[in-house]
């Protein structure tokens, strides 16, 4: 019997089809979000949560550009100035564009999450983590931004126990985890299906979502 030949060759490994997900800290964040707590968590005091993805805790309407003073101008204007370092013609060339979105606030405390969700209409979707909730230094305490494999369950149809070895490799037809940290903003695209995993927290987590269209 002839002996299996060993692979020595070195493979021409590609990552193809990658699914940008971008994180970047915001300047001056700590003074930002000192006020941007105060002002979120008042208007949750005073107005009713609106009811969309989310799991418990408090949402509020798609306005905070009318309501969150100039803290909440700035995330915004940042969020916009993101998503053009992120967006190119297909020459690769910067393509600035005049953005349009929404924005609202999410107030999470113990037990509360959001669902499985997209966000249609529109192009980058953003979350601003104004207040992690101890999170990023306890990662037990859950709350983190759950994104699932956009390519479905199709990798893990025929052995779900088996992965290409590649970066990224256990996450096929899958999860992958994001933690929160106060002061950072995290931009993805808006077809991408996300979740916020309960949070078991005594603090508060808090944060500002973004569409831009």
């Amino acid at each position: 019997m002839a002996e299996t030949q060993k692979t020595t060759a070195k493979a021409d490994l590609r990552a193809l089809f990658a699914t940008p997900v971008a994180i970047v800290p915001v300047p001056n964040a700590d003074q930002l979000n000192a006020a941007l707590r105060t002002t979120i968590l008042a208007r949750a005091e005073a107005h009713p949560s609106t009811e969309h993805s989310n799991l418990g805790g408090w949402q509020s309407t798609w306005d905070i550009a009318e309501w969150g003073g100039t803290e909440a101008q700035a995330i915004l204007s940042f969020s916009r100035q993101f998503a053009d370092k992120l967006t190119t013609d297909r020459q690769g060339q910067p393509a600035p564009q005049k953005w349009r979105g929404n924005a609202w606030a999410n107030v999470n405390r113990r037990s509360h999450g959001n669902e499985f969700h997209t966000h249609p209409g529109c192009v980058w979707s953003a979350v601003y983590y104004v207040d992690d909730g101890g999170i990023a230094d306890d990662p037990s305490l859950g709350g983190q931004l759950e994104i699932q494999d956009p390519r479905g369950v199709a990798p893990a149809m025929y052995r779900p126990e088996l992965v290409p070895n590649v970066p990224g490799g256990p996450s096929f037809g899958a999860s992958e985890m994001v933690a929160p940290v106060a002061g950072t903003m995290l931009m993805f695209p808006s077809w991408l299906s996300h979740a916020v995993r309960p949070y078991t927290g005594d603090g508060v987590r808090i944060s500002i979502a973004i569409n831009l269209s």
